[in-house]
């Protein structure tokens, strides 16, 4: 089986139909030779920023396996590409695929930041930690345009409400001073996203962000101005970066990471068809092979939806890749600890300034 030529800057190599939609689209041979013979371009490879304006941006996580309990995503849709983001399958509820429109149709909630001030704003409103990017980056490359997490994080900066930032993007240095703030009352912890040392893996997987070596000089940066970064080894995928687990955490906790996370890969919802389509071009001579393996950390699917067993998988090869990551704990973090968010200080800001009464 030969690699096959895949589409420039993009993960997924194909659109799949959204499974909440009668229609479907198509491309036809037909209309490809119309195209050829008229020198047009029948697909432009295009990203579309669409606004949409929720009325509400907090959302409530209900999953117990994710250690959080409330998230907010100024986007939907990452033109970051990664093949294998749990996030796809979420925007079918926005009435578009999972595959090229995930990547190339990015929802922008320009209205966020006002919407986060009413929420903190309410009285009902119990502080609890809301993670930015609980599904799609928020430092995405949209985000150099819009600034929509920048002001987002000037509105937790002002009513002195702890947020947990996760991302794969440098761009979030743009912001180091309020995050230095933020972090001087531990409000703040950020989590960068590293998935292989290896450029090549990372261009394949990721086609649209940041190197790791700038990776890694963000958690460098970040924990030279006392901000607490955990690295995300996530997802990890056997036979494609299961061997560089020690590797990576390693080089995190040597830029000054405090602690480290981990995910197995599983592909829930039609990211699996989306995936598979994606390794039988990309790496055809061992596609079947990481298949398999895929399957064998899930009980013989893509995907186990089970909380408790999806996140870590189960079975001879997941035991074997959790083990590595205990003993990487072990080695690399062992005198570390991430100090706690503040919860107490927000009260006292609720309306955006020190209440003395």
């Amino acid at each position: 089986m030969t690699r096959k030529t895949l589409i420039k800057g993009q993960g997924a190599q194909l659109n799949v139909p959204n499974r909440f939609s009668e229609l479907k689209h198509e491309i036809r041979n037909d209309f490809l030779e119309f195209c050829n013979s008229e020198g047009e371009i029948p697909d432009k490879n295009k990203t579309q920023f669409l606004a949409v304006f929720p009325k509400t941006i907090v959302n409530k996580v209900n999953s117990p396996d994710l250690g959080l309990s409330y998230s907010m995503n100024p986007y939907q849709g990452c033109e970051h590409g990664c093949i294998y983001c749990y996030a796809r399958n979420s925007h079918e509820y926005w009435g578009y695929g999972a595959g090229l429109d995930f990547e190339r149709r990015i929802l922008v909630k320009k209205e966020a930041a006002k919407l986060l001030e009413t929420r903190l704003q309410k009285g009902s409103w119990k502080t609890h930690p809301i993670v930015l990017s609980g599904n799609t980056d928020c430092y995405q490359p949209a985000e150099r345009q819009f600034q929509i997490t920048k002001k987002c994080l000037e509105v937790f900066l002002k009513y002195k409400h702890p947020v947990a930032i996760i991302t794969k993007n440098p761009l979030i240095l743009r912001d180091l001073e309020i995050i230095k703030a933020l972090s001087k009352d531990h409000l703040v912890h950020v989590s960068i996203s590293i998935t292989s040392l290896s450029e090549k893996t990372r261009r394949i997987l990721e086609p649209r962000t940041a190197s790791i070596k700038k990776r890694l000089e963000t958690v460098k940066s970040l924990s030279a101005h006392g901000i607490p970064v955990i690295v995300m080894l996530a997802p990890l995928i056997p036979s494609i970066n299961s061997h560089e687990i020690l590797a990576m955490a390693k080089h995190a906790s040597e830029n000054g990471a405090l602690s480290m996370a981990h995910t197995m890969v599983r592909l829930n919802g039609v990211i699996g068809e989306i995936f598979t389509d994606w390794i039988k071009k990309a790496m055809p001579e061992r596609s079947d092979k990481v298949l398999n393996q895929i399957k064998s950390c899930h009980g013989g699917a893509l995907n186990d939806s089970r909380f408790g067993k999806r996140m870590h998988g189960e079975g001879k090869l997941a035991e074997h890749m959790n083990t590595l990551v205990t003993l990487a704990k072990h080695k690399y973090f062992k005198d570390k600890t991430m100090p706690k968010l503040n919860c107490e200080l927000h009260k006292h800001y609720k309306h955006g300034q020190l209440n003395l009464f």
